[in-house]
């Protein structure tokens, strides 16, 4: 039995909640089996970055596919793998030589804990194990990821499966009411992460992981710049390595080749995914230094492994994504239209005063929905305001991004992330179909509107 209508007695994910059946894309848009067009304002799960039926993306794949499909890495290096982690190697900061290649995000936050632990034993260190982590925020779905998540939703049933980790708060510096200017907020936040490695022990502490621009657990959350300068100079000051997870603000989507990159960031490790293929195939990728994975591959190798390592054709459609990103000038548009979004979702605030704090950079942009902006109260609980916004959004054909986290600042964060081909007419689409969306939102949930 085949479904069309989204829903099969075999199949599940995360919920019940069916889903119509997707026909085919192409570029920004995607059309289920009935012919509805959806445009995909979040670039899937925000990986799309190059958008939907790229010609030389699945041509690279179908030739690699005529060759060898299949090369485990314990028998075999590949040319795809070796060229991309060449073509990597070139766009990554200065120091960043060393590429490991895996099958998605989680996966490779998982292998940047592992390869930190095993520094930290290789180097004379064995009482380093701990890695702090942030509240909310999101690095994965495996054990090892979710230890370092801040997500109650996703991390308390598992807790006794797994170790977690200590946890500091996310820089919210916009909801704070003190008199305090934002760079100093930004060094407050930072300083919480020197308190709590003092009070774990910093003999104990091996690194702390952090998104330079947060992803759905924050809304695209942008600290002070005086938070990442802090934040290096206190990993220096305990021996501590910093991993960056650049999963979702990697590849282009900030308008710059890392989310870091804002900031001339010097993390140790870094994880990549999602616009590494695009959503062509599975793939993700981690990145160090040679200081850490010397001694890592000197002590006896790296302990760790998937089977699908490695894999040539996803590798192959990682060099080919990087080289349409070049071609078509993807990161200089996802700074330019990204520019072009944020005004137009600043103005949507201005119609829309429940909607406040548009903040992120590139296309990685979010925003939250309160009852009261200005002294951030938020709107209550059991009215599930982002989950009826990308609902009311999705019938009329937009797709945006959100997920309430636990555990952290009460909020509804919504996201719009496009694919970085997209156009300033197509923004345009996209900002009148979430424009009618809030409309008929502020209408169910009684919020002001102004003409």
């Amino acid at each position: 039995m085949i479904a069309t209508a989204g829903i099969t007695p075999h199949l599940f994910h995360f919920t019940r909640l069916p889903r119509p059946v997707v026909d085919r894309a192409d570029g920004i848009y995607m059309w289920d089996k009935t012919g509805k067009r959806f445009i995909d304002g979040s670039s899937g799960a925000v990986n799309v970055n190059i958008g939907h039926g790229n010609r030389a993306v699945i041509d690279a794949m179908a030739r690699q596919m005529e060759r060898v499909s299949f090369a485990y890495p314990i028998h075999f290096d590949n040319e795809p793998a070796i060229r991309l982690a060449q073509d990597l190697c070139e766009r990554l900061p200065e120091g960043m030589e060393r590429i490991y290649f895996v099958s998605g995000g989680s996966e490779a936050v998982e292998a940047c804990l592992k390869l930190a632990r095993q520094w930290a034993v290789a180097t004379g260190q064995p009482k380093r194990w701990k890695i702090i982590g942030r509240i909310p925020s999101y690095h994965g779905i495996t054990t090892g990821s979710l230890g370092v998540t801040g997500d109650g939703v996703l991390t308390e049933a598992f807790t006794q499966m797994g170790h977690p980790m200590p946890l500091v708060p996310a820089p919210f510096v916009h909801r704070d009411r003190d008199n305090l200017s934002p760079e100093q907020r930004g060094l407050r936040y930072a300083d919480m992460l020197e308190e709590t490695i003092l009070s774990e022990g910093p003999e104990s502490v091996v690194a702390f992981v952090m998104e330079p621009i947060g992803g759905a657990a924050t809304g695209a959350l942008v600290a002070p710049d005086s938070y990442y300068r802090r934040i290096r100079e206190i990993c220096d000051k305990y021996g501590i390595l910093l991993i960056h997870d650049e999963v979702m603000s990697g590849i282009g989507r900030t308008g710059k080749f890392l989310g870091g990159d804002h900031w001339n960031c010097r993390p140790d490790i870094i994880s990549l995914s999602k616009g590494l293929s695009s959503g062509y195939t599975p793939l993700g990728a981690l990145a160090a230094t040679e200081k850490v994975v010397g001694p890592v591959l000197e002590m006896g190798g790296f302990l760790h492994g998937h089977t699908y390592g490695a894999n040539p054709v996803s590798c192959a459609a990682g060099v080919a994504v990087l080289a349409e990103t070049d071609r078509l000038g993807l990161i200089n548009n996802a700074a330019e239209m990204g520019a072009v979004l944020r005004q137009e979702l600043e103005g949507l605030s201005r119609r829309f005063p429940f909607v406040a704090d548009v903040r992120g950079k590139g296309l990685l942009l979010g925003a939250e929905l309160y009852a009261d902006p200005v002294e951030k109260v938020p709107l209550p609980r059991e009215l599930n305001a982002n989950v009826r916004l990308i609902d009311l959004a999705f019938e009329r054909g937009l797709i945006v991004y959100s997920r309430r986290v636990k555990g952290g600042p009460e909020s509804d964060n919504f996201m719009v992330c496009p694919p970085l081909i997209v156009t300033r007419a197509q923004i345009g689409e996209i900002m009148g179909l979430l424009g009618d969306t809030l409309e008929v939102l502020a209408a169910e949930l009684k919020l002001p509107v102004n003409s």
